[in-house]
C-alpha cells in the first residue's frame, strides 16, 4: 500500500525545514520512458512533495515529459547543456547520442540550488529525504552515496593510480552534493587534464556516467559517505532485487531493520511485475497514469 501525500497539492514551499536551505530534487527524463517517469513523480508526490524537484530533458523527445512535469509541479529545466553535451562528444567519440546524453545528469550541478540530490528516474522513492539535506560538511562529507558499486566503475588497471587506492566506488543513480564541493566546470576541468588516465581505467561495457562520477569525485578527492553514515536509520540498499526486505506501514525495511529511502531497478530489462518493490511501483504506476490520462 502506498503512502498518501501530506498536502493534496504538489508544492515546493510548503514546509518551513525544506526551506531553510536551497534543497532540491533533480531527475532526467524523456519520453521513451515515460512509463518509469511516470511512477516517480507519484511517489515524489507522495513522499517529497515540500522540496523542489527539477527535471533535465534528456533529449528533444519530451511532448510527454513536458506535460508531466507541469501535472506534478516540477521544474522543467530549459537550460541547454552545452558544455555537458560537448564534454560527452570528447569522451565518447563515435558513441551513438543515446549513450552519450547519459551525461546530462551533471546539469543537476548547475541548478540554483545550495545541495541537490541527484536520483536516477527508474527509481521510487519511500521516505521523506528532508533528513538527508543539510549534512555536508567540508573535509568530512562532500558527496553522499547510497550504495556501493564493486564491478561496474574501473577495470584492473586502477591499481597503477595510487589516487583510487582504498576509494569507495559507488552506483551514481543517486548521490547528494553542494557545488561548493563539485561543480560542472570540475568535471570539465580534471577532463582537460586527466582524461587518458579516466579512459585508461574506466570498465567498458554500457558504462558513460558511472565511471566518470565516480572518476572525478576520487581524483579531486572528495570526502564521500554511504547514506547511512549521514542518516542513522538509513539503509545503503536500494537494489531493486534485494532479498530479505520486509514492509511495515507501507515502508520498506531491510534484513537489519533500517529504513530503504528509494528502490532502483538498475540494470532491468522490464517493468516490474514480480518483485518485492514491484507491487508498489505498480500502484504508483497506475494512480501517475490516472492523473496524467484526465
Amino acid at each position: 500500500m502506498i503512502p498518501s501525500p501530506p498536502n493534496p497539492a504538489f508544492s515546493s514551499s510548503n514546509d518551513a525545514a525544506a526551506a531553510s536551505g536551497r534543497y532540491g530534487v533533480a531527475i532526467v527524463g524523456n519520453d521513451k520512458i515515460i512509463d518509469w517517469l511516470l511512477p516517480f513523480l507519484e511517489s515524489y508526490r507522495a513522499t517529497n512533495s515540500a522540496l523542489p524537484l527539477y527535471l533535465i530533458p534528456y533529449d528533444d523527445n519530451i511532448a510527454q515529459t513536458r506535460r508531466a512535469a507541469e501535472i506534478y509541479g516540477a521544474h522543467f529545466v530549459e537550460e541547454e547543456p552545452t558544455e555537458i553535451d560537448r564534454l560527452a562528444n570528447e569522451l565518447y567519440p563515435g558513441i551513438f547520442n543515446n549513450n552519450r546524453r547519459r551525461l546530462r545528469k551533471l546539469q543537476a550541478l548547475a541548478l540554483p540550488l545550495d545541495e541537490v540530490a541527484y536520483v536516477d528516474v527508474d527509481v521510487i522513492l519511500f521516505q521523506d529525504f528532508t533528513s538527508i539535506f543539510g549534512r555536508l560538511k567540508a573535509a568530512e562529507t562532500e558527496f553522499i552515496v547510497a550504495s556501493p558499486s564493486f564491478e561496474y566503475v574501473y577495470n584492473d588497471r586502477r591499481a597503477a593510480y595510487p589516487f583510487l587506492d582504498n576509494v569507495l566506488l559507488f552506483n551514481d543513480g543517486f548521490w547528494v552534493t553542494s557545488n561548493k564541493y563539485l561543480k560542472l566546470s570540475d568535471f570539465l576541468d580534471t577532463m582537460a587534464r586527466d582524461a587518458a588516465i579516466f579512459h585508461d581505467v574506466r570498465k567498458r561495457g554500457q558504462l558513460f556516467a558511472q565511471p566518470l562520477v565516480n572518476f572525478v569525485t576520487h581524483r579531486r578527492g572528495l570526502k564521500i559517505a554511504l547514506l547511512p553514515d549521514v542518516v542513522a536509520k538509513a539503509s545503503h540498499e536500494s537494489f531493486y532485487k534485494a532479498p530479505g526486505v520486509t514492509f511495515a506501514n507501507g515502508k520498506p525495511l531491510a534484513p537489519d531493520g533500517k529504513e530503504i529511502y528509494f528502490a532502483h531497478w538498475a540494470g532491468a530489462t522490464a517493468l516490474p511485475s514480480r518483485g518485492v518493490f514491484d507491487s508498489a511501483w505498480t500502484e504508483y504506476s497506475g494512480a501517475a497514469w490516472a492523473r496524467f490520462k484526465k
